[in-house]
């Protein structure tokens, strides 16, 4: 699990060097962003979901409005963690500066220790008189590790404030998941700030 854990943190270290990377090369090819966001990279925190932890956006030079997304982010009551990778459009919101509407999709893996899941066992045993009793299962707790993996949608808007490196966003993270497994769809949305460079 640790060398989990080291690998995602290494990977947000590259994904934020790239981005400062390429931010360094848009401000010296044209003099600046030209991003129509206000910003060119973000780095943050996004909380209060399904999935909580730290965010970084980028947009790509070149494509207006078009940025990539970067989150990694563990569940409550979860040992274990998720990237997910995000493309977004960014669409302004008429007259209001620094106000943009996104939606995007994408993709997620992780793996977590642990799991609870309910068992089924149905047994019959006899009781002190003869009697036939039906025991149902109950809910259980492993410490194996497991992966998961799945398909992400989302939504949101967000701020950049003004004459602050700052922008402050709420999303709606709808997400597929398959784990152990076992399927499902899940409902995430959550509140972000980011620092902006």
């Amino acid at each position: 699990m640790r060398e989990l854990q080291f690998t995602l943190f290494f990977l947000f270290l590259l994904l934020s060097g790239l981005g400062a990377q390429a931010q360094s090369k848009k401000k010296s090819s044209s003099g600046g962003g030209s991003s129509n966001s206000g910003y060119n990279t973000g780095l943050g925190l996004r909380g209060g979901g399904y999935s909580s932890g730290l965010t970084l956006k980028h947009f790509l030079s070149g494509k207006n409005g078009i940025a990539i997304e970067a989150l990694i982010t563990t569940e409550y009551k979860a040992h274990g963690a998720r990237l997910t990778i995000l493309g977004e459009k960014h669409k302004s919101i008429a007259d209001a500066k620094g106000l943009q509407f996104y939606y995007g999709a994408g993709f997620h893996a992780g793996a977590y220790q642990g799991r609870y899941y309910f068992a089924d066992d149905r047994y019959y045993y006899k009781g002190r008189k003869g009697d036939i009793y039906l025991v149902r299962g109950d809910y259980r707790y492993d410490e194996a590790t497991y992966i998961a993996f799945g398909a992400d949608l989302i939504l949101g808007l967000e701020y950049k404030l003004q004459d602050l490196p700052f922008v402050v966003g709420v999303d709606y993270k709808p997400f597929f998941e398959v784990f152990n497994g076992y399927t499902g769809f899940y409902n995430d949305a959550a509140i972000s700030l980011r620092y902006t460079f």
